[in-house]
């Protein structure tokens, strides 16, 4: 019950009390003493005292008033979200003191927004990313059912209408694999866990992927690395991030070319070096091919939805690595990944 009453109240009640007590003694002056001088001084003294004490409230009253009204501004720019509150930190007042800890509870408020918003927008592109990517092959897909329901079609016109819905399937496939992987990656279902490793069988689980391809193609590959070397990464998610950039070498290698893996380690960091003979990349697109879903004009006709080295960075990123990259427009590119030693 005393909590619903307000501050105004609790005042306006003071006062009465006041009042009542000052009413009793002066009736008990009355009592105690018939001597008029004595009656004077001692009702002068309880009308000081009476004073002094309501002086005392209205100004407490005051104080506690001013503060609520500050306080009730601060929370009210802080729900409109205004950027531009100008607390008062350097002062030793209890307002102060608050504010303190409102203007910490606000910057929190501000990033948690901004991070939300900052989330919805990449998930916004992201839905559009995989709107565009999934386009083009379900409507071959649906092309090419449509003229397969023509029978007047050879069975060899047939079979490569087939043949290319398949191939259209399978573009779909690694899609949506890769997207799994980017989710599972950026949502944090699957968290990256470093531990001291040997590169050698980590690199050798990432090449005997892209080996098959590199033999169709004759393609040579050259591996220069220690058996006994050790660094701090996730296994798992490293040979990921390695096949992706292997994988890439091949693709973009011609036929009869080479890709070359070099690693070194030096005082913080593990170098290791992916070198092909492919047609290079120019150097303005060096910050791009990291990007999502992000492909050079001139390859958009090769397999490939444009992931691989996007995830390739953010792996090996989250493991406090990074990587370069280097090319000569058709001579050579190197991929340079940095692992942290430990």
């Amino acid at each position: 019950m005393i909590k619903k009453i307000s501050i105004k109240r609790i005042y306006e009640i003071s006062v009465v009390i006041t009042l009542i007590i000052f009413a009793l003694f002066t009736v008990a002056v009355f009592h105690i003493t018939s001597i008029l001088a004595e009656r004077l001084l001692l009702l002068s003294l309880l009308i000081f005292s009476v004073i002094v004490g309501m002086v005392i409230m209205y100004v407490i009253h005051k104080k506690i008033a001013d503060f609520s009204d500050e306080l009730d501004s601060y929370l009210d720019d802080m729900i409109n979200g205004r950027e531009d509150i100008d607390f008062v930190l350097n002062e030793e007042t209890l307002i102060s003191k608050l504010q303190i800890k409102l203007k910490r509870l606000y910057e929190i408020m501000l990033q948690q927004s901004k991070k939300s918003i900052t989330e919805k927008e990449a998930i916004q592109c992201l839905v559009s990313d995989i709107s565009h990517q999934v386009k083009t092959p379900i409507a071959n897909i649906k092309i090419y059912n449509g003229i397969l329901q023509d029978r007047q079609l050879t069975e060899e016109q047939r079979r490569d209408f087939f043949i290319a819905i398949s191939t259209q399937v399978d573009k779909l496939d690694f899609l949506m694999q890769s997207m799994v992987k980017m989710s599972r990656l950026e949502t944090g279902i699957f968290e990256i866990k470093p531990k001291q490793a040997l590169i050698y069988n980590t690199l050798a689980q990432a090449l005997s992927g892209i080996e098959p391809k590199a033999e169709t193609k004759k393609i040579n590959i050259i591996v220069e690395c220690a058996e006994t070397m050790v660094a701090l990464f996730d296994e798992k998610w490293t040979t990921e991030a390695l096949f992706n950039i292997l994988d890439n070498a091949v693709k973009y290698t011609p036929r009869g070319g080479e890709v070359a893996v070099s690693v070194n380690q030096w005082e913080f960091y593990t170098k290791i070096d992916i070198l092909d003979t492919g047609k290079g990349i120019p150097e303005k697109s060096y910050g791009s091919i990291f990007k999502r879903f992000y492909r050079e004009p001139e390859v958009h006709n090769q397999e490939g939805v444009g992931i691989g080295l996007y995830l390739s960075r953010e792996i090996i990123t989250m493991q406090n690595g990074y990587i370069e990259v280097k090319s000569r427009l058709g001579i050579s590119t190197t991929f340079s990944v940095f692992i942290p030693n430990c």
